[in-house]
């Protein structure tokens, strides 16, 4: 049976669970502040990190190695270097590792969503492929619904 080219959306317990998030850019930087929301102890590995990065992240200041995956329950690819993006998906991976590559779709094995959040509900949104632009104008309407309904 084939599918509808949409993957199913997932919602996971992520409050204590360790989270590894490999990068310090901006991207690694909101993916961070999205996972401490949601409760999640997230290990930043990235030799640096970009200003504003979000506090309570435990920053491992290296460039990153597969045993910086340690204990963690799932895994974010977001740096700036290819490579690197694909070793932290195939080690991830290997290791049954939910993981999020943000340079390459292909190679994830769950899509990090725009997040809505509400006073009691959330909602992630992704697109079939990556229409970025209609990702965002569909989670900013669903946050103006969840703003009224408070």
């Amino acid at each position: 049976m084939e599918g509808n080219g949409f993957h199913f959306p997932l919602f996971v317990d992520l409050n204590g669970a360790d989270v590894a998030v490999i990068g310090g850019g901006a991207v690694a930087a909101r993916r961070a502040a999205v996972l401490l929301r949601f409760g999640a102890r997230v290990r930043v590995v990235a030799p640096e990190l970009c200003p504003g990065f979000p506090e309570g992240v435990e920053h491992v200041c290296c460039r990153y190695r597969q045993c910086d995956l340690g204990d963690a329950v799932l895994a974010v690819a977001a740096t700036d270097d290819r490579e690197v993006n694909r070793r932290v998906g195939e080690d991830a991976r290997a290791r049954h590792i939910p993981v999020s590559v943000a340079d390459c779709p292909e190679e994830c094995t769950f899509y990090f969503p725009a997040v809505c959040e509400g006073k009691n509900v959330a909602a992630g949104v992704v697109s079939r492929g990556s229409d970025h632009r209609a990702t965002a104008r569909a989670a900013e309407k669903i946050r103006r619904v969840l703003e009224e309904l408070e």
